[in-house]
């Protein structure tokens, strides 16, 4: 059962601070659905709890919670911390939108990073659904909307750039919430599932990803060198503030065109939801040719096509 609109519904989102989080929220706001958010930097958040009051219709609540979805204990917390805010036991879209990068390589990389990454792309998935699916079981009907990436069916960032932290943590999201899809089918028929494969999204995951890392990591710095600014001339605030514009303005799909097209597809009933023209053409050459996805050639073919010539 789709859900044909959002006013007078309740959705929580997390990573609701910037990028495609802060784009769904103040989406679902302007309709007159009322937001429930967590994000792990209270500043971003406040920020996006702005524009929805202002975009939102009177009556319209509006709730932040700082919570790091990589800790279930955080997360159940919030989920009472909801159905005390909105006085109910139920809600009617639950969004598991944040993520971070970094822990690149799993042969020569630093394993905090790598792990650090797959138990928020990854982990911070599975608590939001055990913490939120008593109140989608509430409602007369719910929807799950989890965030995966075109880095969920191509674990990659081209030939020379292992990325498999992230790409582990989103190809599990895609597994997951394919078998998902079928457990609620037959234990919570009233509660349907999307999975989310956005390709390179104007987003600040960059430089987030960056801080929450607790470093400025050397993939990041390879960007600035490129600009012909070397990184040791400026601050870590400069050099994340950098890599942020540099990932979201060279984006050929902004975050707010990205909400549109993934609240459509909630509406449409859609489980499987492709986000960007990028995503589009990288699916289906994956499927047309997977046994050369990870060479030099097939990189080559998709940027004579136009995409992915930031990489």
């Amino acid at each position: 059962m789709a859900l044909k609109d959002f006013a007078g519904k309740i959705a929580v989102i997390t990573g609701g601070g910037t990028g495609m989080g802060r784009e769904l929220a103040l989406a679902l706001a302007s309709e007159g659905c009322s937001v429930a958010m967590c994000d792990v930097s209270a500043a971003n958040m406040a920020e996006t709890e702005r524009l929805c009051r202002a975009a939102a219709p009177q009556g319209t609540m509006v709730h932040c919670t700082r919570a790091d979805v990589a800790i279930e204990a955080e997360m159940n917390a919030w989920a009472d911390e909801v159905r005390s805010a909105f006085d109910t036991d139920k809600i009617h879209l639950l969004v598991n939108n944040a993520g971070i990068a970094g822990g690149g390589s799993f042969v020569v990389g630093d394993r905090a990073a790598w792990e650090l990454t797959f138990n928020i792309c990854f982990y911070g998935v599975i608590h939001g659904v055990r913490a939120f699916l008593p109140l989608l079981k509430n409602a007369d009907a719910g929807h799950i909307v989890n965030t995966s990436s075109i880095n969920g069916f191509w674990a990659t960032l081209g030939p020379q750039r292992p990325h498999t932290a992230y790409s582990a943590a989103k190809f599990a999201v895609k597994g997951f919430t394919e078998a998902l899809i079928n457990d609620l089918a037959i234990n919570a028929p009233h509660i349907t599932c999307s999975v989310v494969m956005p390709g390179h999204i104007g987003t600040e995951i960059a430089g987030n990803s960056m801080r929450i890392q607790g470093a400025v990591e050397k993939e990041l710095n390879f960007i600035l060198e490129t600009q012909g600014i070397d990184p040791a001339t400026l601050s870590e605030d400069q050099i994340i503030e950098l890599a942020n514009a540099d990932f979201r303005d060279n984006a050929p799909m902004s975050s707010a065109e990205a909400a549109r097209v993934i609240l459509e597809g909630v509406k449409a009933g859609q489980w499987r939801i492709l986000v960007g023209a990028d995503a589009t053409a990288l699916d289906q050459a994956v499927r047309a040719n997977p046994e050369q996805a990870y060479t030099q050639g097939f990189m080559d073919a998709l940027q004579a096509d136009g995409h992915f010539l930031t990489i």
